[in-house]
C-alpha cells in the first residue's frame, strides 16, 4: 500500500508526537519521584513543563490535520 504524500507527512508526525510524549512521560514520572522522595521543590517545575510539553506536542499534531485541511 502506498502513501500520498500528505498521509506520509502525517504518520512522520504521529511517529514525533509519540516520541516526545513518551519522553515527556518519563522525565515527568521521574521528576514527581524526586519531587516526593528527596522533596526537592525543582522537581515540581521539570515535572510541569514536561507535561506542558506533552500536551504542546499533542496540538502540535492535531494543528497538522487542520492546515493540511485533513
Amino acid at each position: 500500500m502506498s502513501l500520498t504524500p500528505e498521509l506520509a507527512a502525517q504518520k512522520k508526525r504521529l511517529t514525533k508526537m509519540a516520541i516526545i510524549n513518551v519522553v515527556s512521560v518519563v522525565v515527568a514520572l521521574a521528576a514527581i519521584v524526586i519531587h516526593f522522595m528527596y522533596a526537592l521543590d525543582w522537581a515540581l517545575f521539570v515535572f510541569g513543563g514536561a507535561l506542558l510539553v506533552g500536551f504542546g506536542t499533542q496540538i502540535w499534531f492535531i494543528a497538522g490535520f487542520r492546515r493540511k485541511g485533513a
